[in-house]
């Protein structure tokens, strides 16, 4: 197992990429979303689509910032779960 976590640490692992590929159903809500972001920037003027796509960038940031706090509570989840199982349970 150490070879996992050597190989993690030398950045030969990247989580990320793991799932990297879309699922049909994923690909659909993307599909909407981008077809339903063109139809309303195209009733917008060009101040109201600069508001617009800067509320965007924002909701995205905030949305990766989500995503990765929720990846870290789920990574630290599932270290405690092994360390309860591995380490807690052997010492009597």
């Amino acid at each position: 197992m150490s070879n996992f976590i050597e190989e993690l640490y030398y950045g030969n692992i990247e989580p990320q990429e793991v799932n990297s590929e879309l699922t049909p159903k994923l690909k659909n809500k993307l599909s909407r979303l981008a077809e339903k972001e063109e139809q309303l920037t195209a009733k917008l003027t060009d101040e109201e689509k600069e508001l617009f796509l800067s509320y965007v960038s924002a909701y995205t940031e905030f949305s990766t910032m989500g995503n990765a706090d929720s990846f870290i509570s789920g990574f630290r989840l599932g270290a405690k779960f092994i360390y309860d199982t591995f380490i807690r349970n052997t010492k009597g």
